[in-house]
């Protein structure tokens, strides 16, 4: 029987605030409006009230009350969770197999920057340890933590946004520290402000199996700072549930790169918002090809509970109408090797060791017995500093072998606290290995 998988992936960035100055200043900035700052106006502009010609309706949809209606500290997202997270509210509308709703946390690490006017929770883990730790509870055990980035701008303003990944270390820094300092490295990825770029496309496309960063909708964007792809470019991009593998040079057209890319709509916002046609078009494509992948995405620094209940109707009424077709509540993971008929073909069998070349050389090998993902693993270095480095490989004549010399021109291996290395599996999974500088001994990890 055919299957539409449901994956809510939820973009997890911790507290958020905006105060009414702000919301008037962000409008007037995105429509060039210049429009008082007062309650009163605020309820005028919601209900349009305020005649701004073709403007008028998407500031209705920008100042939207839910779309403003921010969480600003884990005390209040906390109280939000306690709320959806029950069995009882989990299981308002069971898949087709009884079982309850399913959260994919994907988190971001809000680093490098120096002004913060939202109030983000700044720094390394604070949002991946918070979800993290909710996966220990029972109620909570069906669920997923995964990663999702925002790229550092060069203003360094937390609230603003970026496309390119590569202008800083921190992203580097951040996967290096989640495979040091939490034994875990991410394989299913969701883009922050929907927007890959040439180089976050090849980043990601070495280490990261999965990827719900398409919003393919064919609609039209009538908000000025997103016209003409500026953010979420997918105007070219498979409008579809099935996924593709995207083309090496144009990450929205099918081609032959290793990763799956998944659509994923927002749940609510100001564009790209998931419609009972799309939900539909799902279980249609289901029918017609075995399954599909239904994911939408909304943000934990709003109350989850509204989206939720808009989405459980929309499932309700398409299952009807489609009742020979399944839906099952699903990570991501679990969706994107069910859907692509994912075989697993067992564990790497990662192995890494480091040898003496000579007095001043050293040599970090790592091989395994069968292919990982992409072209070589993640090579996480941290110095007794407590500085954290990414370097590629060397590549061995051997297949699954990679090498990497620690000398003058690299780091000496006295000058080290440990060596890490990272192999992701076709099918998301990852194996680590870290080895100990100070005791010459190697841990061994397996994230599933």
């Amino acid at each position: 029987m055919s299957t539409v998988y449901i994956v809510h992936a939820i973009d997890a960035e911790g507290p958020l605030v905006e105060d009414l100055g702000a919301t008037f200043e962000r409008l007037n900035y995105i429509f060039d409006v210049s429009i008082e700052e007062s309650p009163e106006n605020l309820i005028s502009l919601q209900n349009g009230n305020i005649d701004l010609g073709d403007k008028t309706r998407p500031i209705q949809s920008l100042l939207a009350a839910q779309n403003l209606s921010y969480l600003g500290d884990w005390r209040s997202i906390d109280a939000m969770l306690d709320k959806i997270l029950t069995h009882e509210y989990r299981n308002i509308l069971p898949d087709s197999d009884g079982a309850s709703w399913i959260y994919n946390w994907f988190c971001l690490d809000h680093v490098g920057f120096e002004d913060n006017p939202r109030l983000r929770d700044l720094g390394h883990h604070k949002v991946f340890d918070h979800y993290r730790s909710l996966l220990t509870h029972e109620k909570n055990q069906r669920d997923a933590v995964y990663f999702h980035y925002h790229p550092l701008p060069y203003n360094k303003k937390a609230h603003s946004c970026a496309t390119f990944y590569l202008n800083s270390n921190h992203l580097f820094e951040i996967i290096a520290r989640k495979i040091i300092e939490r034994q875990w490295f991410p394989t299913v990825f969701r883009a922050g402000f929907h927007t890959l770029r040439p180089d976050s496309h090849w980043f990601l496309e070495q280490w990261m199996p999965y990827d719900f960063s398409n919003q393919a909708t064919g609609a039209v964007v009538d908000h000025p700072d997103l016209a003409d792809g500026r953010l979420g470019d997918w105007r070219r991009a498979p409008s579809n549930w099935l996924g593709y593998h995207p083309s090496h040079n144009d990450y929205q057209s099918s081609g032959q790169c290793r990763r799956w890319l998944f659509r994923c709509l927002n749940m609510q916002g100001r564009l790209r918002v998931i419609t009972q046609n799309d939900v539909d078009q799902a279980f249609m494509e289901a029918h017609e090809h075995g399954s599909s992948i239904l994911a939408f995405t909304n943000h934990d620094f709003r109350h989850l509970a509204p989206d939720i209940a808009r989405l459980r109707n929309m499932i309700k009424i398409a299952s009807q109408k489609w009742t020979q077709v399944r839906f099952k509540y699903s990570t991501a993971k679990h969706a994107a090797r069910s859907h692509t008929k994912f075989s697993n073909t067992g564990p790497l069998g990662l192995n890494i060791a480091v040898a003496h070349k000579s007095s001043s050389l050293a040599r970090l090998t790592a091989k395994t017995v069968q292919g990982i993902f992409g072209p070589q693993p993640f090579l996480a270095i941290r110095d007794k500093q407590g500085n954290y480095y990414f370097d590629n490989f060397d590549f061995d004549i051997s297949p699954h072998s990679w090498h990497y010399s620690l000398d003058w021109q690299t780091f000496s291996l006295d000058s080290l606290d440990c060596i890490a290395v990272a192999a992701p599996t076709e099918g998301a999974d990852a194996e680590i290995g870290i080895y100990d500088v100070g005791t010459g001994q190697t841990s061994y990890y397996v994230v599933s």
